[in-house]
Protein backbone atom coordinates (compact mmCIF):
# COMPACT_ATOMS: atom_id res chain seq x y z
CA UNK A 1 0.00 0.00 0.00
CA UNK A 2 1.32 3.22 -0.74
CA UNK A 3 1.44 5.72 2.31
CA UNK A 4 0.13 9.02 2.80
CA UNK A 5 3.85 10.91 2.87
CA UNK A 6 4.77 8.80 -0.52
CA UNK A 7 1.95 9.92 -2.15
CA UNK A 8 1.91 13.37 -1.53
CA UNK A 9 6.04 13.56 -2.43
CA UNK A 10 5.00 11.59 -5.54
CA UNK A 11 2.32 13.59 -6.89
CA UNK A 12 4.72 16.90 -6.29
CA UNK A 13 6.98 15.06 -8.43
CA UNK A 14 4.65 13.87 -11.01
CA UNK A 15 2.84 17.49 -11.23
CA UNK A 16 6.77 18.88 -11.79
CA UNK A 17 7.38 16.31 -14.90
CA UNK A 18 4.17 16.96 -16.36
CA UNK A 19 4.79 20.80 -16.47
CA UNK A 20 8.39 20.30 -18.01
CA UNK A 21 6.17 18.94 -21.30
CA UNK A 22 4.89 22.15 -21.37
CA UNK A 23 0.78 21.03 -21.84
CA UNK A 24 -1.21 24.32 -22.88
CA UNK A 25 -4.92 24.48 -21.59
CA UNK A 26 -7.33 25.91 -23.69
CA UNK A 27 -10.73 27.86 -21.66
CA UNK A 28 -14.44 27.03 -22.35
CA UNK A 29 -14.32 29.74 -25.00
CA UNK A 30 -11.08 28.24 -26.97
CA UNK A 31 -8.59 30.62 -25.64
CA UNK A 32 -5.08 28.96 -25.31
CA UNK A 33 -3.42 29.77 -22.32
CA UNK A 34 -0.04 30.02 -21.66
CA UNK A 35 2.05 26.64 -21.74
CA UNK A 36 2.27 24.78 -18.69
CA UNK A 37 0.24 22.98 -16.17
CA UNK A 38 -1.06 25.76 -13.84
CA UNK A 39 -3.79 27.44 -16.20
CA UNK A 40 -5.69 23.75 -16.59
CA UNK A 41 -8.28 22.55 -14.63
CA UNK A 42 -8.50 20.87 -11.24
CA UNK A 43 -9.79 17.59 -13.26
CA UNK A 44 -7.23 18.18 -16.26
CA UNK A 45 -4.07 18.96 -13.76
CA UNK A 46 -5.05 15.56 -11.38
CA UNK A 47 -5.73 13.43 -15.01
CA UNK A 48 -2.14 15.07 -16.32
CA UNK A 49 -0.31 14.38 -12.80
CA UNK A 50 -1.98 10.36 -12.73
CA UNK A 51 -0.75 9.86 -16.57
CA UNK A 52 3.20 10.57 -15.04
CA UNK A 53 2.03 8.53 -11.33
CA UNK A 54 1.60 5.55 -13.50
CA UNK A 55 4.32 5.21 -14.52
CA UNK A 56 6.12 5.01 -11.39
CA UNK A 57 3.80 2.31 -9.32
CA UNK A 58 1.20 -0.15 -10.07
CA UNK A 59 -0.92 1.13 -7.39
CA UNK A 60 -1.38 4.42 -9.46
CA UNK A 61 -4.35 3.10 -11.42
CA UNK A 62 -5.40 5.54 -14.77
CA UNK A 63 -8.99 4.06 -13.66
CA UNK A 64 -9.41 5.10 -10.53
CA UNK A 65 -10.06 8.52 -11.15
CA UNK A 66 -14.16 9.79 -10.75
CA UNK A 67 -15.20 6.14 -8.77
CA UNK A 68 -18.77 6.45 -8.02
CA UNK A 69 -20.03 6.77 -4.43
CA UNK A 70 -21.69 3.60 -3.43
CA UNK A 71 -25.48 4.00 -2.99
CA UNK A 72 -25.52 7.47 -4.91
CA UNK A 73 -26.08 7.57 -8.86
CA UNK A 74 -24.17 11.22 -9.37
CA UNK A 75 -21.83 11.68 -6.76
CA UNK A 76 -18.15 10.49 -7.57
CA UNK A 77 -14.70 10.00 -5.37
CA UNK A 78 -11.74 12.57 -7.33
CA UNK A 79 -9.25 9.14 -6.62
CA UNK A 80 -9.46 5.87 -5.64
CA UNK A 81 -5.68 4.07 -5.08
CA UNK A 82 -4.90 0.37 -4.97
CA UNK A 83 -6.90 -2.35 -6.21
CA UNK A 84 -10.77 -2.01 -6.71
CA UNK A 85 -13.58 -2.75 -5.73
CA UNK A 86 -11.89 -2.85 -2.38
CA UNK A 87 -9.66 -0.18 -3.04
CA UNK A 88 -6.38 1.17 -0.57
CA UNK A 89 -7.72 4.91 -0.64
CA UNK A 90 -10.30 7.02 -1.09
CA UNK A 91 -8.97 10.67 -1.84
CA UNK A 92 -11.18 14.07 -2.35
CA UNK A 93 -8.94 16.51 -4.33
CA UNK A 94 -9.26 19.97 -4.64
CA UNK A 95 -6.80 22.59 -6.14
CA UNK A 96 -6.37 26.28 -4.79
CA UNK A 97 -5.19 28.41 -7.22
CA UNK A 98 -5.38 32.37 -6.18
CA UNK A 99 -4.36 33.90 -9.32
CA UNK A 100 -5.46 33.48 -13.44
CA UNK A 101 -3.72 32.80 -15.92
CA UNK A 102 -3.02 37.01 -16.92
CA UNK A 103 -1.81 37.32 -13.02
CA UNK A 104 -4.94 38.51 -11.78
CA UNK A 105 -6.42 37.51 -8.40
CA UNK A 106 -9.05 34.73 -8.73
CA UNK A 107 -11.10 35.41 -5.52
CA UNK A 108 -13.91 32.77 -5.99
CA UNK A 109 -11.14 30.16 -5.38
CA UNK A 110 -11.52 30.04 -1.47
CA UNK A 111 -15.00 29.02 -1.69
CA UNK A 112 -13.36 25.39 -3.19
CA UNK A 113 -11.31 24.78 -0.13
CA UNK A 114 -13.48 26.38 2.89
CA UNK A 115 -17.01 26.67 1.91
CA UNK A 116 -19.52 25.27 4.51
CA UNK A 117 -22.38 24.46 1.23
CA UNK A 118 -22.10 21.41 0.20
CA UNK A 119 -23.38 22.58 -2.94
CA UNK A 120 -19.98 23.95 -3.44
CA UNK A 121 -18.40 20.85 -3.32
CA UNK A 122 -15.66 22.21 -1.30
CA UNK A 123 -13.18 19.96 0.40
CA UNK A 124 -14.47 21.31 3.65
CA UNK A 125 -17.54 18.99 3.23
CA UNK A 126 -15.73 16.54 1.49
CA UNK A 127 -14.71 15.59 4.51
CA UNK A 128 -18.35 14.71 5.89
CA UNK A 129 -18.70 13.15 2.32
CA UNK A 130 -15.35 10.77 2.66
CA UNK A 131 -16.21 9.82 6.09
CA UNK A 132 -20.24 9.03 5.72
CA UNK A 133 -19.74 7.14 2.43
CA UNK A 134 -19.33 3.30 2.41
CA UNK A 135 -16.34 3.48 -0.18
CA UNK A 136 -13.45 1.01 1.60
CA UNK A 137 -10.23 2.13 2.38
CA UNK A 138 -8.72 4.73 4.09
CA UNK A 139 -10.20 8.73 3.75
CA UNK A 140 -7.94 11.30 2.89
CA UNK A 141 -8.24 15.01 1.48
CA UNK A 142 -5.56 16.59 -1.02
CA UNK A 143 -4.94 19.90 -1.37
CA UNK A 144 -2.18 21.32 -4.57
CA UNK A 145 -1.79 24.68 -5.43
CA UNK A 146 0.26 27.39 -6.33
CA UNK A 147 2.20 30.47 -4.12
CA UNK A 148 2.59 33.73 -5.43
CA UNK A 149 5.44 35.78 -4.31
CA UNK A 150 6.13 37.69 -7.71
CA UNK A 151 2.68 39.34 -8.23
CA UNK A 152 1.93 42.90 -7.15
CA UNK A 153 -0.31 41.22 -4.02
CA UNK A 154 1.52 38.08 -2.50
CA UNK A 155 -0.78 35.12 -1.85
CA UNK A 156 0.63 32.16 -0.43
CA UNK A 157 -1.44 28.95 0.61
CA UNK A 158 -0.28 28.82 4.08
CA UNK A 159 -3.17 31.13 5.60
CA UNK A 160 -5.76 29.12 4.07
CA UNK A 161 -4.51 25.84 4.75
CA UNK A 162 -4.41 26.75 7.90
CA UNK A 163 -8.17 27.64 8.17
CA UNK A 164 -9.20 24.47 6.29
CA UNK A 165 -7.77 22.57 9.21
CA UNK A 166 -9.14 24.70 11.90
CA UNK A 167 -12.80 23.99 9.98
CA UNK A 168 -12.33 20.99 9.26
CA UNK A 169 -10.98 19.68 12.40
CA UNK A 170 -14.33 20.76 14.03
CA UNK A 171 -16.12 18.19 11.77
CA UNK A 172 -13.67 14.99 11.37
CA UNK A 173 -10.54 13.61 12.61
CA UNK A 174 -7.81 15.49 10.88
CA UNK A 175 -4.50 13.24 10.72
CA UNK A 176 -0.82 14.68 10.15
CA UNK A 177 -0.83 17.19 7.19
CA UNK A 178 1.75 15.67 4.97
CA UNK A 179 3.51 18.73 2.31
CA UNK A 180 5.82 18.14 -0.33
CA UNK A 181 6.90 21.65 -2.92
CA UNK A 182 7.22 21.89 -6.78
CA UNK A 183 9.12 24.75 -8.08
CA UNK A 184 10.71 26.12 -11.63
CA UNK A 185 7.27 25.66 -13.15
CA UNK A 186 7.01 26.81 -16.89
CA UNK A 187 4.02 29.31 -16.48
CA UNK A 188 4.90 33.05 -15.56
CA UNK A 189 2.46 33.26 -13.08
CA UNK A 190 1.95 29.91 -11.48
CA UNK A 191 5.74 29.21 -10.76
CA UNK A 192 5.49 27.03 -7.83
CA UNK A 193 3.31 25.46 -5.06
CA UNK A 194 2.56 22.87 -2.78
CA UNK A 195 0.52 19.43 -2.58
CA UNK A 196 -0.85 19.00 1.24
CA UNK A 197 -2.66 15.84 2.37
CA UNK A 198 -4.28 14.89 5.78
CA UNK A 199 -5.71 11.28 6.53
CA UNK A 200 -9.30 11.82 7.38
CA UNK A 201 -11.73 9.66 10.04
CA UNK A 202 -15.22 9.98 11.23
CA UNK A 203 -15.08 12.04 14.76
CA UNK A 204 -16.86 9.03 16.26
Amino acid sequence: MIELPQLVRDFASALQTADAKRPQATSPTKRTYQPGIGPHTEQDTIKLVLNELADLSPGYRKDGLNVRYPGTSRQRCDWCLGEPPSWDWAIEAKMLRLFGDNGKPNDNMLTRVLSPYPAHGSALTDCDKLVSSTLPGRKAILIFGYDYKEQKVEMEMEPAIQAFETLARLRVNLGDRFVATYDQLVHPVHKRGRVFAWEIASRE
